[in-house]
């Protein structure tokens, strides 16, 4: 059994322990560089302890100006400037009045008056505590960008997922209305067992749309099996004039593609190419792998772009006597479903083949579903059931 990967943990995924540890680095490593200082200059090592108390005091000021910074760094920028402006030199007069008092009684022998001491303490305090304040302004806007950044990926999935959503739910009506005026007339014909049975792969085809949600991916496999119960469904009200035929490679039946994506091509040639003629036509499926793509073509022989409904077909908008009778989403749903799922890694493209009929060519990024034997926490997707 393999060993999962450690996932790093981001340094500021828990900001106050990030805070604290930033904190407590940045006052040592003053401490250490003013320690250092005190040695080049041969001073006693009893004057460490000035440098400790002075370290404590910059260490205490700086958390009370955090404290101010957090309520400030919401408001206006005005405010925010302003306000630190005013607030910075006094935190440093106050360090540096500290330090020089502390100077002051540590070295009584000292010849220095008690300003002397204060100016000579403040201009290094400055520098620390505005290091400081530049610092805690800069993480503070960084993680202020970056929580931003998050916030819209989140809503540009989000949107996606919607669009998927939307783009996913358009085609159950496509078919589920012909199905059910197809079962419809059965009934009224009073032919009870064809409509009993499409009535059970209608039932299994929708059960598959809702456990797939709009935004998965399915292996090639899956998806064909899901389409031969959609073609068994629309054969029932077609008969020998549809035809199919599959040529799936079986190096392509672990890539993964969208739920759904192929029946919309199917119910397009079934639409233009079996159903206006009386011998029907032949639809032909086929899979291959193109490199690093995955490329998927529907084929019909049909009237292909001969036909008087060519642009009808190929914008997806069906009319009866100049009136709109289908929304048709067929093909512009593929291609914008394939936009959201690849951007422009992919090809979508509608041919008219030498020996005529019509074909879509699809082709995308070949992806392979992880394994998951290692993984016993990952549940497979259940296997269609068996017809």
């Amino acid at each position: 059994m393999s060993v999962l990967p450690i996932q790093p943990i981001p340094f500021f995924a828990n900001k106050d322990q990030a805070f604290w540890r930033l904190q407590t680095a940045g006052w040592a490593g003053a401490m250490m560089l003013r320690t250092m200082s005190l040695i080049a200059n041969n001073q006693p090592l009893t004057s460490l302890v000035l440098v400790l108390i002075a370290t404590i005091t910059g260490f205490s000021i700086s958390l009370v100006l955090s404290v101010i910074y957090r309520a400030l760094i919401v408001r206006r920028p005005i405010v925010t400037w302003g306000l630190t402006a005013l607030v910075l030199p006094f935190a440093v007069a106050l360090h540096a009045f500290i330090d020089a008092w502390v100077w002051s009684l540590w070295r009584t022998d000292s010849e220095a008056s008690f300003t002397q001491l204060f100016l000579g303490v403040f201009y290094l305090d400055a520098t620390l505590l505005g290091a400081w304040t530049a610092l805690y302004y800069m993480v503070n806007f960084y993680l202020q960008v970056e929580e931003q950044n998050d916030q819209l990926i989140r809503l540009e999935n989000q949107a996606t997922s919607a669009q998927l959503a939307m783009l996913r739910y358009q085609l159950n009506p496509h078919f589920l209305f012909n199905t059910l005026n197809s079962i419809s007339t059965l009934v009224l014909l009073k032919q009870t067992e064809p409509a009993n049975a499409m009535l059970s792969r209608l039932s299994s085809f929708l059960r598959y749309t809702l456990v797939n949600k709009p935004s998965a991916r399915v292996t090639v496999a899956q998806e064909v099996e899901t389409l031969k119960l959609y073609l068994d469904i629309e054969r029932m009200r077609f008969e020998e004039r549809l035809r199919t035929t599959f040529q799936v490679d079986p190096a392509t039946e672990a890539c993964l593609l969208p739920s759904l994506l192929l029946q919309p091509l199917v119910e397009n040639a079934i639409k233009y190419a079996v159903s206006p003629q009386e011998t029907g036509a032949e639809i032909t499926i086929t899979t291959q792998l193109i490199g690093s793509m995955l490329r998927i073509s529907v084929s019909d022989t049909g009237p292909g772009l001969q036909s008087p409904t060519t642009d009808n077909r190929l914008s997806g908008m069906t009319y009866d006597g100049g009136e709109p009778v289908s929304t048709g989403v067929g093909l512009s749903n593929i291609r914008d479903r394939l936009v959201q799922a690849y951007g422009e890694n992919h090809r979508f493209e509608t041919i008219e083949p030498v020996e005529g009929g019509f074909a879509v060519v699809l082709e995308i990024p070949a992806e392979r579903r992880e394994p998951v034997e290692d993984h016993p926490e990952v549940l497979r997707q259940p296997a269609l059931a068996a017809r």
